[in-house]
């Protein structure tokens, strides 16, 4: 979901650094020291995870991990995307640094939103918690396409065609990526608990003498 460079007019590209960087700022507040280690261990994850591409049709797809990364984070989620894109962008040539700001909200906001209304419910055994952890993965790249639709919309009328690609092109990663974030947050609660918020270890039962 990189955007390359060349591609936004100038209002879109503003707007996006606008928002980005208050998105950065206010997760950056609420960072402490304890968040700064889940912070380094999910952006890890989504710098890599957003490496590995899968041709779909004419279009290139790729796990983006942004539903996970909101879980775990919240509001932390801008500054953590951020880091991953600025590395993609001065290594790899991943999008660009004046696209930036708007590729960080494609895939940030997303994050944020599905956190704040789905992060307490994945907690929940059964069900509810798989469907939740599900609904973060998928609805995030649902979000994330929208967001880089509009972006390409209000640049200009012809990128209309391209918009409804990367909709259509980007729905089997929303399965996938639902069932991955499903299965990670599955995995964490039983083994790393404390990784996620609100979540703590269960106590170690021990026989009395």
């Amino acid at each position: 979901m990189h955007i390359s460079e060349g591609v936004l007019s100038a209002p879109v590209l503003l707007a996006g650094a606008a928002v980005a960087a208050g998105g950065v700022a206010y997760g950056l507040k609420r960072m402490d020291a304890e968040g700064t280690v889940s912070a380094a261990l999910v952006t890890a994850a989504f710098f890599v995870a957003s490496l590995i591409h899968l041709n779909v049709g004419p279009a290139s797809v790729h796990l983006v991990l942004n539903g996970l990364v909101g879980v775990v984070l919240g509001w932390a989620a801008f500054p953590a995307i951020f880091t991953g894109l600025l590395l993609q962008a001065l290594l790899f040539q991943y999008g660009g640094l004046t696209t930036l700001g708007v590729n960080t909200v494609v895939m940030a906001a997303p994050a944020v939103c599905v956190s704040l209304l789905l992060a307490p419910m994945v907690k929940r055994k059964g069900r509810v918690g798989l469907v939740a952890s599900f609904g973060c993965g998928a609805l995030t790249v649902l979000f994330s396409s929208l967001l880089l639709a509009a972006a390409l919309v209000f640049t200009g009328e012809n990128f209309k065609v391209i918009a409804w690609a990367s909709i259509v092109g980007n729905l089997p990663v929303m399965v996938v990526e639902g069932l991955f974030t499903a299965f990670v947050i599955s995995f964490l609660l039983r083994v790393y608990p404390e990784l996620l918020p609100g979540c703590t270890p269960e106590p170690i039962e021990t026989e009395s003498v």
